[in-house]
């Protein structure tokens, strides 16, 4: 398999955790999606993250179909290690969640991060640059102390976020988490339950090779990589 992601992608650090969670191997490309490359463009002509190239080198685009992708290849014969349950109303939760954590958390939280700390400093600035604004920071902040508290709604209700048994969901939402960790903007000293969930999944195998990404010119906090921060 191929697929095409950015390590500050949260849909594409899902993917990554999947992968490694099935025990499958990838080769990543990484891709900057503000660049539009036409070869890219042809693979997926919205130009989002991520996209996997398997079978017969046809390319499945977005994170949902992905996982869903994933699952039916390689997930369906792993019984209690498979990341989407059998029962429909446990898959429905598991992709209500999915759709939380990546799509609004998104659009309310992860991406301010991202644009703000990662992507301005890597495009020119007349293509939107430039220095990260204060404001727009302060917002983000306050719209992920929300998420953070249903997380931990979740966390205490179950076993795991999205039912009894370890899920997409989990890994959806751990994968936006690493990537606002990583920026040093996660208040853990205010959600001890959403460490402790946190800390649980931070310490699957899967996430070794996540927690060893680097982004040139930010480096992560000091706990990134610690399993017992």
């Amino acid at each position: 398999m191929k697929l095409y992601h950015h390590p500050m992608s949260a849909g594409s650090r899902l993917i990554r955790l999947a992968i490694g969670e099935y025990g499958a191997s990838a080769e990543y490309i990484l891709e900057r999606t503000w660049e539009r490359r036409e070869d890219f463009l042809l693979l997926n002509p919205e130009g989002t993250l991520p996209v996997l190239i398997d079978e017969d080198d046809v390319p499945v685009s977005g994170t949902a179909t992905v996982c869903e992708y994933l699952d039916e290849t390689r997930g369906f014969t792993l019984e209690d290690r498979r990341l989407m349950p059998s029962h429909p109303l446990a898959r429905a939760e598991v992709r209500r969640l999915m759709h939380w954590f990546l799509v609004k958390m998104d659009a309310e939280a992860t991406q301010y991060f991202v644009n703000e700390k990662v992507t301005k400093r890597e495009k020119p600035r007349d293509a939107g640059g430039g220095a990260p604004e204060s404001s727009v920071l302060r917002v983000a902040r306050v719209n992920l102390r929300n998420h953070l508290a249903y997380l931990e709604y979740l966390a205490a209700e179950r076993n795991w976020l999205g039912g009894d048994q370890m899920s997409y969901a989990d890994f959806a939402a751990a994968a936006a988490i690493s990537v606002i960790d990583y920026l040093n903007e996660m208040p853990w000293a205010e959600h001890e339950a959403a460490k402790t969930w946190y800390s649980r999944i931070k310490s699957r195998p899967a996430f070794r090779e996540i927690l060893a990404d680097k982004i040139r010119g930010i480096p992560p906090p000091a706990h990134y990589t610690d399993l017992d921060f």
